[in-house]
């Protein structure tokens, strides 16, 4: 049986994994009597290869198994439930996390849980979740940040996912980040910055990205990409060059999701560039991305050209 498999002390066949997916009621409810018994590492190992999967398999569903995993003892599969919560939409695994976001014993746990919040916070904003549950999450996640004793990475965490509300405070927690003399916390806010999808925080981005820190130059990298502003193209092209791979790879994502001829320029000059061949791939999906994203403008383009017609 696949998990007498699962369970035993040898490798983990990780082709039986997805037999874990879209289990009946009968299968989940054995699953859930045997797993507590299952060694430490093990669970551990099972639970992070689950979450990878859900990053690069969008057919299968743990969503069960992940929900279970998020009462475990060892942090480490907690952790790794959270991560594979990443794209979930039941609005019902609210309560839990933001429990383990308050109250866990790990701070790495209530870090994740914290991200994981944020996902739920965009997607609300977004108006793919109902805006009812913005509030909540909200005040959860400004309880964390504004507690002196609350751990920093579940401050960071807090900030990062508070960059996608819309709420009064957010510029100022991010400013107030921005001028902290903690490096972490300052990184926080330069991803939160990404968050907010504000162009006022371009100018600060397009400075980040000469920062002596390849990190930072990195993280600006990414948040200048949310946004999205034309007025970063020429300080991601400068950044295609520099001498972190990371940054480069920042820089190339960052760019693709900048839909402007000029940007496609850049990634075009790149792809013939065989001194860059490390970038190649990282680049043809950014072409990629432009070519959706330019469809995607044109469609809308297109749907308020007949609005326009019909209103006239």
């Amino acid at each position: 049986r696949a998990l007498d498999e699962l369970f035993n002390d040898g490798a983990v066949p990780v082709h039986l994994l997805f037999r874990l997916s879209d289990m009946a009621a009968d299968e989940t409810a054995e699953f859930q009597r045997r797993w507590p018994a299952v060694g430490d590492e093990r669970r551990r190992v099972i639970m992070r290869h689950l979450a990878d999967l859900m990053e690069v398999n969008f057919a299968v569903d743990f969503a069960p198994v992940f929900q279970l995993a998020l009462e475990d003892a060892l942090p480490e599969v907690r952790i790794a439930a959270l991560d594979g919560l990443w794209d979930t939409t039941d609005i019902r695994l609210i309560g839990p996390i933001t429990r383990l976001m308050q109250a866990d014993e790990a701070a790495t746990v209530r870090a994740a849980a914290a991200a994981a919040l944020a996902h739920y916070l965009l997607m609300a904003e977004w108006g793919q979740l109902p805006d009812r549950i913005i509030p909540g999450i909200v005040e959860s996640l400004l309880a964390e940040y504004d507690d002196p004793d609350t751990a920093v990475a579940v401050r960071r965490a807090a900030l990062e996912a508070l960059g996608a509300a819309s709420h009064p405070r957010v510029s100022g927690i991010i400013e107030e980040a921005y001028e902290d003399g903690d490096p972490a916390m300052q990184m926080s806010a330069v991803f939160a910055m990404g968050n907010t999808a504000d162009r006022r925080w371009i100018p600060t981005l397009i400075a980040e990205m000469e920062s002596h820190d390849p990190d930072m130059r990195a993280e600006a990298a990414r948040a200048a990409g949310l946004i999205g502003s034309s007025d970063a193209i020429a300080p991601l092209g400068n950044l295609t060059v520099d001498e972190d791979v990371n940054v480069r790879l920042a820089a190339v994502i960052a760019l693709g999701k900048i839909g402007s001829e000029t940007a496609r320029e850049i990634l075009t000059d790149l792809l013939h560039d065989e001194e860059q061949a490390e970038l190649h791939e990282a680049v043809e999906e950014a072409l990629e991305e432009q070519t959706i994203l330019s469809g995607e403008l044109a469609l809308l383009d297109l749907d308020l050209d007949e609005v326009d017609g019909r209103l006239n």
